[in-house]
């Protein structure tokens, strides 16, 4: 995955995720939702073929790539239990 930093300020962030479809973005901007700081966590892509986009925008002095990083590990908790899952139920 290569990302590419458009816009850094204290409190917003886009991001543009090079060679990326859209489902991981969709699923981190969802998670970035679930943060009290994160005010705006939005998927954008102008085109079906154009690299997605990725704008958070955060309040409360929370820094948007702290904000993002934090959101990432979730999901790969959350990836890895799904993934213990399906294989206890394979061996079962």
């Amino acid at each position: 995955m290569k990302l590419k930093l458009l816009e850094l300020t204290d409190d917003r962030a886009r991001i543009l995720f090079e060679g990326e479809g859209k489902t991981y973005i969709n699923a981190l901007a969802a998670e970035l939702i679930n943060d009290p700081e994160v005010d705006v966590a939005q998927h954008r892509q102008v085109f079906l073929f154009a690299d997605p986009e990725l704008v958070v925008t955060t309040i409360g002095g929370r820094a948007p790539l702290l904000a993002i990083t934090d959101a990432a590990k979730r999901l790969s908790g959350v990836a890895g239990e799904l993934l213990r899952q399906v294989e206890a139920l394979d061996t079962a």
